[in-house]
């Protein structure tokens, strides 16, 4: 089993447990993102076959998980990034063990956009992971860990159900991050099992982005 541990994550229990929403987020906001894409003069993406997954994972992330995961048509979650300007550094070594996540440099206060139509499960601060937000997608399988933030966007709460591309917080360099180095620390983790739904296996993000960071 590959073990990978979070270098820049907040570990205490999570205020609540994301559950299942019964009804997704209205569908005119994928239609408004893909609108949004073609409007840049690309064309409108359809979902097609799932890129190969290089990356190493857990044994208990299935192809059936990394197939629901591409189906959900993620969002660079920086607003104004490019796909194509990612460096992935999922299997970086951080103190002699895999990074698990994308670090996303960005100037400080670059407004921060939910990758994914969302529920927001723990707001918190840390000495490591800074100003965090754990978010789950709408069936509750996966989770979203974004951290370092400078600041939550105001009167963000948990329990809001949040539409992709939403700002949810902006850049920053809380908690363990290099003063002069603001930058998103972003997770995607299949979610955990019993009460720690929170610490689940990571999935490198990469592969599973289909939009670049454009605020809705």
């Amino acid at each position: 089993m590959l073990a990978v541990v979070l270098s820049a994550c907040s570990r205490g229990t999570p205020s609540q447990a994301p559950t299942p929403v019964s009804a997704r987020a209205p569908s005119t906001r994928v239609a408004t993102v893909r609108e949004t894409r073609a409007r840049g003069g690309e064309d409108a993406l359809a979902i097609g076959s799932r890129p190969e997954y290089l990356a190493p994972r857990d044994e208990s992330i299935r192809d059936d998980d990394l197939d629901a995961l591409w189906h959900r048509q993620l969002m660079v979650p920086v607003e104004g990034m490019l796909r194509t300007s990612l460096r992935d550094d999922f299997v970086a070594k951080r103190d002699g063990k895999i990074h698990g996540a994308l670090d996303l440099l960005a100037t400080r206060f670059t407004p921060v956009l939910a990758a994914d139509d969302c529920v927001i499960g723990r707001l918190s601060s840390g000495p490591i992971g800074g100003i965090i937000i754990y978010a789950s997608d709408l069936s509750a399988r996966f989770v979203y860990y974004y951290a370092h933030l400078q600041r939550y966007r105001t009167g963000l709460a948990v329990g809001d159900t949040i539409a992709k591309g939403t700002v949810i917080g902006y850049v920053g360099t809380t908690g363990n991050a290099p003063p002069d180095t603001p930058h998103l620390h972003f997770q995607i983790m299949k979610r955990g099992t019993g009460r720690a739904w929170w610490d689940g296996p990571a999935i490198d993000p990469l592969p599973f982005f289909v939009f670049d960071g454009v605020r809705q």
